[in-house]
């Protein structure tokens, strides 16, 4: 199968969509951030030294979704028209879920991902004075639909 972001001569190229009808378009991405518990304990007291992770880490991965085609060379600019992120508190870890919604010629993948891993980052940063164990794990797509296709994750990589 050719690489659909790779011209006649090997260089690299943006995918002409131009021809593709646009659609309703929604994708779901998410990852983990796994730390000590009482680093959840003091998220959870609101005791963390540089404030509220959660709401910085929400509104940063809704600002990053919009900033995608700027951060991911060949992405195409979308006219996302909605995106959410939330944030799970688990005893051990904080599962992070970022949806993304456009009606467009291509997929909002790559938004979602982005919004799940920058979400992630500012969660490590703003815990980092407490807990310089934290691993950020397991960013995935979880499901797409519009286009050619919907998908969902096989329920053993949910």
């Amino acid at each position: 199968m050719p690489l659909s972001h790779v011209d006649e001569a090997g260089r690299l190229a943006m995918v002409d969509v131009s021809a593709k009808p646009p659609t309703d378009r929604t994708a779901t991405a998410s990852g983990i951030v796994h730390m000590q518990p009482a680093t959840i304990a003091a998220i959870r007291a609101r005791t963390t030294p540089k404030g509220d992770p959660l709401e910085t880490a929400r509104l940063a991965g809704i600002l990053a979704a919009k900033q995608t085609d700027r951060l991911i060379p060949l992405c195409h600019t979308l006219p996302l028209a909605h995106v959410n992120v939330e944030l799970a508190l688990e005893t051990d870890h904080i599962a992070i879920t970022a949806t993304a919604r456009a009606h467009a010629s291509t997929g909002v993948e790559m938004e979602a991902l982005t919004a799940v891993s920058v979400a992630a980052l500012t969660l490590f940063d703003m815990c980092k004075a407490v807990d310089r164990t934290m691993r950020i794990t397991d960013i995935q797509v979880q499901s797409k639909t519009g286009g050619k296709s919907d998908w969902n994750a096989p329920p053993n990589e949910a």
